[in-house]
Parts: structure tokens; C-alpha cells; sequence
């Protein structure tokens, strides 16, 4: 349980840190117009972090109706309020994991084409894993508006 909620404190350490270089001021910078903003990028983090939860934990399994979460994300205009959602996200994904018990955890995940089966404690490498690729793209974001991200790993 602990070393689930470790993992999750150091992903949240490795965003925050190689993301922090990114301001408000930066909020509605995109690449391209297609593309999230650095803002969605950041809540559809936390999004995605609640998503696990709930997949994990209501009886349907996980929320398959990508085009909601899209619009959910489309008004997030600001980087402080979606570092803060990401900040409570996380915090919520921290207490899941030392809430639950080992039996709980060992549990399949509900049938469907999301991690159909597999134990319920296998949300927290893809929680990671899925953070890990946005903090990624969010270094680019940063290197396009000429500023360095500081390495995740370090001080």
C-alpha cells in the first residue's frame, strides 16, 4: 500500500519539478492548434489521475466517453487552477492507495478493453506511466516558449 503511495509522492515530485518552469502566463500556449494547451495538458493529468480511481472502484469499471472528459478539459484556461486540481488529484490517489487494503488492491479491474482483469493495484504504474508521458510533452511545450526544464530526477 505505502509503496504505492511513494511512487505516486515521487511522480508528483518529477512533474512539478521539470514542468515548473511553465507560468500562468503560459497557460494557453499550444504547439498547434490541435493540440492541448499547456493548462489541459496539466488538468487532463489530474483528469486522467480521478479516472483511475474511479475505474478502479465503481462496478462499470472506467469511463469510456473521452469526448466528456474533452470537454471538461476544453475551459481550462489557467495553469494554477489546473496545477491545483493536479495537487488535490494527486492527493486523492495518495489516500486511495494507503486506504486500500492489499486484498482490495489484488482485486481484477472490471471487464472491459481498459485493463480488463488485471489487479486493481496495476493503476498505479499506469497513473505513472501516463503522468511520465504528459510531464514529457510538457518539457517540449517548454523548450518551444525558449525555456529549459530543470531534470525531474534532481534538486
Amino acid at each position: 500500500m505505502y509503496k504505492y503511495a511513494n511512487q505516486l509522492l515521487a511522480s508528483q515530485d518529477f512533474f512539478n519539478r521539470s514542468t515548473r518552469v511553465l507560468e500562468e502566463v503560459d497557460s494557453n500556449f499550444r504547439p498547434a492548434p490541435e493540440m492541448m494547451t499547456a493548462a489541459q495538458q496539466v488538468a487532463h493529468v489530474a483528469q486522467t489521475l480521478e479516472w483511475f480511481i474511479a475505474g478502479a472502484t465503481q462496478p462499470e469499471g472506467f469511463n469510456l466517453d473521452f469526448e466528456a472528459h474533452a470537454k471538461e478539459l476544453a475551459d481550462v484556461t489557467s495553469l494554477a487552477a489546473a496545477r491545483a486540481w493536479l495537487s488535490a488529484a494527486y492527493a486523492k490517489s495518495v489516500e486511495f492507495a494507503n486506504l486500500t487494503s492489499d486484498e482490495e488492491l489484488s482485486k481484477p479491474l472490471p471487464t472491459g478493453p481498459v485493463m480488463g482483469g488485471q489487479p486493481v493495484s496495476d493503476i498505479f504504474w499506469a497513473m505513472i506511466e501516463h503522468t511520465a508521458h504528459h510531464r514529457g510533452a510538457l518539457t517540449v511545450y517548454s523548450r518551444s516558449l525558449g525555456k529549459v526544464p530543470p531534470m525531474p530526477y534532481g534538486g
